[in-house]
């Protein structure tokens, strides 16, 4: 099966087959199972956490699609090369 489809089905999205899945529905089904883990137990700082959760792969992915080069992967991500730097710094990638 198309991942594209069956990433769709999965996520009860209505696009057509071979049509990208947008990230957004990824971290809805992502938030919906960590929902349903916790069971009886209260969420707390969700939000700092999903931020904690993908900063850091955003952040390595920009820099390997950029070559690397800090200022082309601030452009790409809307941020100065200096607050990048800080960000890479913080999350101890080089």
């Amino acid at each position: 099966m198309d991942a594209s489809k069956h990433c769709a089905e999965i996520m009860n999205t209505n696009l057509p087959a071979n049509s990208p899945v947008p990230l957004s529905a990824y971290v809805k089904h992502s938030l919906e199972l960590y929902f349903a883990q916790l069971s009886d137990h209260d969420a707390v700082n969700l939000h700092a956490m999903v931020i904690c959760e993908v900063e850091k792969p955003l952040l390595e992915a920009a820099m390997f699609h950029s070559g690397h080069n800090q200022t082309k992967a601030a452009k790409v991500l809307g941020l100065s090369r200096s607050t990048l730097r800080k960000k890479l710094e913080n999350y101890g990638i080089s």
